[in-house]
């Protein structure tokens, strides 16, 4: 009995001094897991939470940040729309406008669908939550949905007759901001009004093809809102 404990004793010992060692003679190489195995499931998981987290910001980025209301602009008497703002100083914007253009002279109503292109070089604090935008400008392409315009001329006036489209209209505008920053926790952050003149490729040919036809004569003007909640 004295023989069986002593053994017992010297077989502990050296389990404990082995460690690691004792267990991994027990158990089949192909069944632990080896440094590089560690080490290339390290690198599967970060490049999967690097995708997913791009994932997540391209989805993020696409949300409007704002909406739009415009009256006039050459985008039908009244558009709405949303936005997006970008740059380090969120001086870039793009808009996609819906418009409605009602009927005039018996015409049927038609829809104008607008995609702007915004430049805001710098704002101005007015102190408290006022923000002026002294300067901004862009361009917008605006297409017109109706039968009486076309974005080819219909054979029926000849060759060059029209050598334009009519239902696709080029911009560029300059116009103002005023800004009022809403307090925290408001659904939108903040309230800008604007207003802009534009004029289209069209005028800016007539105007510079016939002298009678002013500066005046070819600028538009349109006022607007914008609602920021993010």
């Amino acid at each position: 009995m004295r023989w069986y404990i002593i053994r017992a004793g010297l077989l502990l010992f050296l389990l404990a001094a082995s460690g690691n060692r004792v267990f991994a003679d027990w158990f089949p190489e192909s069944e632990q897991e080896k440094p590089e195995e560690q080490d290339a499931a390290s690198k599967r998981q970060a490049r999967y939470e690097r995708r997913a987290d791009n994932y997540m910001q391209f989805w993020n980025n696409m949300i409007p940040r704002y909406t739009k209301l415009q009256f006039a602009g050459g985008m039908g008497l009244v558009s709405a729309g949303i936005g997006w703002d970008y740059g380090r100083k969120k001086q870039w914007e793009t808009d996609l406008f819906l418009g409605l253009l009602p009927k005039f002279s018996g015409d049927k109503a038609s829809l104008t669908f607008t995609a702007k292109q915004n430049y805001i070089p710098w704002k101005c604090s007015l102190g408290g939550r006022w923000e002026l935008e002294p300067l901004t400008t862009g361009l917008y392409i605006n297409k017109l949905t109706s039968r009486n315009f076309w974005g080819r001329e219909p054979e029926k006036y000849g060759s060059s007759y029209y050598r334009f489209s009519t239902n696709t209209r080029f911009s560029m505008f300059v116009g103002q901001r005023l800004t009022f920053k809403l307090n925290e926790g408001f659904p939108r952050r903040s309230i800008t009004v604007f207003y802009e003149f534009s004029t289209c490729d069209l005028y800016l040919i007539n105007c510079f093809s016939n002298h009678s036809v002013a500066i005046d004569d070819i600028l538009v003007l349109s006022l607007g809102a914008k609602f920021q909640f993010l």
